[in-house]
């Protein structure tokens, strides 16, 4: 057969594709635990805006008594409060009964409290419970909780998902004869089937969402090196359709749909590494422990007579 005949019967037996199974098994390894993280932090935050909007903290107003304190006078309000810390800065309040917010560091630790700036009592933190959850979730999803360095690990890991997908949609093709039982998951088959059923079937239906994903996300790590956030595109910047491409942020059905696909790359790493714990490690453990195995092996089936 040619090159042609075989990828359209048998693919399996084409040594191209093998080279690309060995690059997509081994990248997936590797990254497992970094596109569980991405998937489920991502997903987490496409109803971002609504649960700021729904949780965050009601307006504080102060009364207005005197005069109010001048930015070196509530500094040293602050200082009291916390000793142990610096003032950053003082963002005074638009509206004469509005307070004052500072900003105080600490080694790397870094915080906001709001300020009476009539009696120099610290108001607490300007962020509800739910907003610092989020911001935390953003910072793992953007930085990996690491500032810059975690950007550009980011930006290697979307180039790598990128990857993974282009890689999987080569090997999901079984052959002519094949393709459709690869769209659909058997869940009466035994384990290992179902696994690779499930594998294979969400890679088929959710692929141009995890590509995607990938693309914008070397965006946003890699802006420069991409596209510049300057270009409009119908009506609108190229940066605000991507940030709606990447989180769904269309309406209420495409964000809905996004946190539920979202979950897609977690579950795609966790068949993938099964897939390959029954291809390699597994097979190396009966060979080096055959009498842990066949114990394991009667249990069960002293189990399954029980």
């Amino acid at each position: 057969m040619t090159p042609w005949q075989q990828w359209v019967q048998r693919p399996q037996s084409l040594w191209v594709r093998k080279a690309f199974l060995q690059v997509h098994l081994w990248v997936g390894v590797g990254i497992g635990i970094y596109v569980i993280t991405i998937s489920i932090s991502g997903s987490a935050l496409v109803y971002r805006r609504e649960l700021t909007r729904k949780f965050s903290r009601k307006t504080v107003v102060v009364a207005e008594s005197g005069q109010r304190m001048n930015a070196e006078e509530l500094t040293q309000q602050a200082l009291r409060a916390y000793p142990t810390y610096e003032v950053d800065n003082i963002r005074e309040a638009q509206t004469p009964d509005g307070p004052d917010k500072v900003v105080l560091e600490r080694a790397h630790k870094r915080i906001e409290r709001l300020f009476d700036p009539y009696a120099g009592l610290d108001l607490g933190d300007p962020h509800s419970a739910v907003d610092r959850i989020l911001g935390w979730l953003a910072d793992l999803h953007d930085n990996l909780l690491a500032k810059r360095t975690g950007r550009l690990v980011n930006g290697i890991g979307a180039c790598l998902i990128t990857l993974l997908s282009l890689t999987g949609a080569i090997l999901w093709w079984p052959g002519i004869k094949n393709w459709r039982r690869s769209t659909t998951i058997n869940w009466n088959a035994n384990f290992r089937r179902l696994n690779w059923d499930l594998h294979n079937a969400i890679g088929f239906w959710c692929w141009l969402f995890v590509l995607v994903w990938g693309i914008s996300g070397i965006y946003f790590c890699f802006p420069a090196l991409t596209f510049s956030p300057r270009i409009h595109l119908m009506g609108g910047s190229f940066l605000s359709l991507i940030t709606q491409l990447h989180f769904g942020r269309f309406n209420w059905l495409t964000e809905s749909l996004w946190t539920m696909v979202g979950l897609v790359p977690a579950v795609s790493a966790i068949t993938g590494a099964l897939m390959w714990w029954n291809r390699l490690p597994r097979k190396k453990f009966r060979r080096a422990y055959p009498q842990a195995e066949h114990r394991a092996a009667s249990d069960n089936l002293l189990i399954v007579r029980d």
